[in-house]
């Protein structure tokens, strides 16, 4: 885990754009079919395949034209309980006024 955190941003955009590439042969499809369902130019997506730096939204384009927007899923695991309910959680578990010594609540 050490070794991914200290990749480099150019070192991220070659892997993901490699995996994006691997997704396209799975899939047995060209550059120009996918460019042209994902709304792209064949030269956008090869510079994306490439990791030559690209836009969120290519990327994004690109996963659903490959049919494959879960991958996408995979960036950040679902959340099983929200922030919100966590602190409602820790308020009740605690006293929700302060007594003071002199007995007057806060």
């Amino acid at each position: 885990m050490a070794a991914q955190m200290s990749r480099t941003t150019e070192e991220w955009e070659a892997e993901i754009g490699s995996q994006v590439r691997s997704l396209r042969l799975r899939a047995d499809r060209t550059q120009a079919d996918v460019a042209r369902a994902a709304n792209v130019s064949v030269s956008t997506l090869a510079s994306l395949e490439h990791g030559e730096g690209s836009s969120l939204s290519t990327l994004v384009s690109v996963v659903r034209a490959l049919d494959r927007a879960d991958w996408l899923t995979t960036l950040e695991p679902p959340v099983t309980v929200s922030p919100l309910e966590l602190l409602a959680r820790r308020r009740g578990a605690g006293p929700t006024s302060r007594v003071r010594a002199s007995g007057r609540r806060t």
